[in-house]
Order: C-alpha cells, then sequence, then structure tokens
C-alpha cells in the first residue's frame, strides 16, 4: 500500500474527510427560509397528505404573515407531496453540520411554529419538550397540530366504531398507534399549547383542540374531471386507500369483486400512485370509495368531491353534525357502511339521478370549507392577526 493510501485509510483522514462532507451537504441542503413579514409561520417536520405546505399557503392569505413548511422525506416516499422545503430522513438525523444551521434558522427567522404529530423540529437530540421550551424561551409562539394516527386512541376508537380496525386481529400496529397516541396527549397535557387537528373525528380524542380544516385546491380537482359522473351504464368504483389496514380495504374486497365480476360496477383499486396522477384518476371515476373503518373523511375524500365524484364512505353522525355546527354545510358523502356497500352501489347504479345530485354538492362543499380560507381563518387567532374580508368564506 502505498504513502497515498495508507494516508486515505487513516482514521484521522477519515473523519476529516466525513466532516467536509457533511458540511458539503448540509450547504446543498440549505435551511428553511421564509420572507420578511410581521408573523413568520414554521411549520412542520411531517407535512402528512401536503397539508403542511397547503396550511403555509392558507396562513398567507392573512395580512403580514408569511410561511413555509418543512418536512424528512423517507427515500420510498412514492407520493411526492410539494414541500418548501425537505431533506431526507435520514439526513435529518444525521448530518450535524445541518442540524445546527437548520436549528439556528428556525430559531432566528420564524415568530410562530407549528409542531406537526410531536415530532422533533431542531433536530434528534432533545425531546420534543426542550424544544418547545427552547423556541418559547425566544420568544417564539408554539402550538401542536395533529392529523389522525398521531392522535386518535386506538383503545377509545374500538369502544364507538364497530368495524374499527383496531381490533384484537385487525391492525397489526395497533400497539405502537396506541404508544404515539398516548405520548402525544401527555404532551398535550404537559405543554398547554394550543392543539390543532386536522379532522373533526379528532375533536372526540382531543375536546380541547381546534378544527384546522384540510385544505385542497378545487380547481384543480374540478379541471381534472369534464364530464359529470354517473352517466354511463357501468359506473367507474376507484378505491386508493393511502393505508388499506386502516380503511377497511379488506371489509369491502370481496363485494367489490363480486359487482365487477357481476358486471356492476368497474372496479379499480389504486396503490402507490404518486400525487400529481391522483386528479386524473378520480376525474374518470364516477364513484369513489373512500373507507370503511374509522368513521371519518380527511384530505382524499375532500379530493373526490372536488372532482364532482359521488363519495361513499363510512362517517360517523358525531362528525357530521360536528361539520354542520362548525362549517354551516351538511357533507355531501353518501353514507354506507362495509356492510351495507353492496346495497348501496346497487341502489346507485339502479337510480343515478338521485346521486347525481349529491355528487354536484362536493365541489361547492370543498370550496367554501377546503380551500384554504376557513383554515386562514382558525390560523389567524394563533398568529395574532386579524384576517382579511377577502379571506372569509361565504356563510349559508
Amino acid at each position: 500500500m502505498g504513502l497515498r493510501s495508507r494516508l486515505a485509510a487513516a482514521p484521522v483522514v477519515r473523519r476529516a474527510w466525513h466532516a467536509a462532507d457533511a458540511r458539503r451537504s448540509a450547504r446543498a441542503a440549505g435551511t428553511t427560509r421564509v420572507r420578511r413579514a410581521a408573523a413568520r409561520l414554521f411549520i412542520g417536520p411531517v407535512n402528512s397528505a401536503g397539508q403542511g405546505f397547503a396550511w403555509a399557503r392558507a396562513a398567507e392569505r392573512l395580512p403580514g404573515v408569511a410561511a413555509a413548511d418543512f418536512m424528512y422525506r423517507d427515500a420510498a416516499d412514492v407520493f411526492g407531496f410539494r414541500a418548501d422545503h425537505s431533506v431526507g430522513t435520514v439526513f435529518f438525523r444525521t448530518n450535524r453540520p445541518w442540524q445546527r444551521a437548520q436549528r439556528r434558522a428556525i430559531l432566528r427567522r420564524f415568530s410562530h411554529v407549528m409542531i406537526e404529530s410531536g415530532r422533533q423540529v431542531l433536530g434528534p437530540d432533545e425531546t420534543v419538550d426542550e424544544q418547545i421550551a427552547r423556541m418559547r424561551a425566544k420568544g417564539i409562539s408554539v402550538a401542536l397540530v395533529f392529523h389522525g394516527s398521531d392522535l386518535r386512541i386506538p383503545s377509545a376508537h374500538l369502544a364507538r366504531e364497530p368495524d374499527s380496525p383496531f381490533h384484537a386481529t385487525g391492525y397489526p400496529e395497533t400497539p405502537r398507534l396506541e404508544e404515539i397516541a398516548r405520548r402525544n396527549h401527555r404532551l398535550i397535557d404537559v405543554s398547554g399549547l394550543p392543539v390543532f387537528v386536522s379532522t373533526p373525528d379528532l375533536l372526540e380524542d382531543a375536546p380541547g383542540a381546534t378544527w384546522l380544516p384540510v385544505v385542497v385546491d378545487p380547481e384543480r380537482w374540478r379541471s381534472a374531471a369534464p364530464a359529470a359522473p354517473l352517466m354511463r351504464e357501468r359506473p367507474v368504483v376507484v378505491h386508493a386507500p393511502s393505508n388499506a389496514g386502516l380503511k377497511g380495504s379488506d371489509l369491502i374486497a370481496e363485494t367489490l369483486r363480486r359487482l365487477d365480476a357481476e358486471g356492476v360496477v368497474e372496479y379499480r383499486e389504486l396503490s402507490g400512485v404518486p400525487a400529481g396522477e391522483m386528479p386524473r384518476h378520480y376525474g374518470t371515476a364516477d364513484v369513489v370509495l373512500d373507507q370503511f373503518s374509522l368513521g371519518i373523511y380527511g384530505v382524499a375524500a375532500c379530493e373526490a368531491m372536488a372532482s364532482g365524484r359521488l363519495v361513499i364512505s363510512h362517517v360517523s353522525a358525531s362528525v357530521r353534525s360536528t361539520v354542520e355546527t362548525v362549517a354551516g354545510h351538511r357533507l355531501p358523502i353518501l353514507e354506507s357502511t362495509a356492510a351495507d356497500l353492496e346495497e348501496t352501489l346497487r341502489a346507485v347504479v339502479a337510480a343515478p339521478a338521485a346521486y347525481r345530485e349529491i355528487a354536484a354538492r362536493g365541489p361547492r362543499f370543498v370550496a367554501e370549507v377546503h380551500d384554504g380560507r376557513r383554515s386562514a381563518l382558525v390560523l389567524a387567532s394563533f398568529l395574532n392577526v386579524e384576517p382579511a374580508a377577502s379571506s372569509r368564506p361565504v356563510e349559508e
């Protein structure tokens, strides 16, 4: 081995090379930036279903507000949701120079921080409680925001939902989700911070929280669906569960295969489809099946409603009541449990005109409740700003 090879193999040289490489990677990744404004909001680090990015844009509807979302992505991320700033998960946890730079950036650039899912935002070295204390010591206003499984307690859900996926032989990750949810409930109790939830069902788990509606772009989904649904003799039925084990896909699979074989419907199950391709899939469907285990509605249902499709799902009576009370609109999702789905679909096929009316209400509902204006109003109180009149949705 020559002198150069021996030097390259020396531990001190390897450490120096790795340190230099880490610094180069940190510079290339950059830190989360935000334009100058009176209120500067950071949202991270999860961006579930692209909602961190969408809420940041909603916040920027407010006068004097700038916002940015950050997320770390797994290498196997197939959805590709938009984010203002993202790095790989391993990079987030291991690159020390970047962690220091990102921590300084958040503490210096932002006046408000919304922590998603109880995750660390300042790197992996401190607990979330310690990071909250660090940010508050810098005068930063901090809030917590949750998306679903990060706060929904499986054992409590099982007690109120007959088709809950959290029974003994159901979803295999149930013990882990129970642990995560209870840890986040402890964080809520200890921190005393404002709490926001993305779907109204979570108010049953956290009664003191505020509903921060999910946000979708109505025009993006409407423009990909030029034809009205339920005009063909054999309707196209789409099911695209982000997590089949939680959405009750196993409860409806046999029914849908049988109806497809009989020629009653044309069934398409989608998985691993990038987010950018979903408008086309929904736009060519007649019916979208959302979920049949959780009793909720979220981003996927809103996207399908914005497309003007007939959405069929199990949404609990309490969720429907909350939506009507808080938002002033009835939820235009056709109710069906998994056990009733065959009867429901046969009824739709037999008399499509009546169900086209339900589908036609979807785009307006989404435009009024989920286009970002209502979410901006919710964020205004946390950001301590007065919303402009143009940002207010029209009440019926």
